[in-house]
């Protein structure tokens, strides 16, 4: 009779299988969204990218955080309210100088 397998039998494995994943979807996003920030052009790093809400009522989930973990279907529909910004933009649209245009905001 074999022994049943159990999560720590396979931990190391699903660790890197979702690690696998979350970088996966990140990069269709980012993909999805034109691969650089749509204020300055930026692209050479894309871990310096960020997902902007455009409304910030609309929002479900975070795309930073855990949104990774979501299918890409919700992943894309989230992602259908964000723009993508450099991670100096970011901080400049929060701080208040930096405004998204009407284009943008479409």
């Amino acid at each position: 009779m074999s022994k049943k397998r159990t999560y720590s039998d396979r931990r190391e494995y699903t660790i890197k299988a979702v690690a696998k994943r979350r970088k996966k979807i990140r990069l269709m996003a980012l993909d999805y969204l034109g691969g650089k920030c749509c204020f300055c052009g930026y692209d050479r790093c894309s871990a310096a990218l960020d997902f902007h809400h455009r409304d910030p009522n609309t929002k479900e989930f975070g795309l930073s955080q855990s949104g990774m973990t979501r299918s890409w279907e919700r992943t894309r529909k989230e992602l259908e309210k964000c723009v993508l910004v450099c991670s100096n933009c970011h901080r400049e649209i929060h701080a208040g100088k930096l405004q998204l245009s009407e284009e943008i905001q479409r």
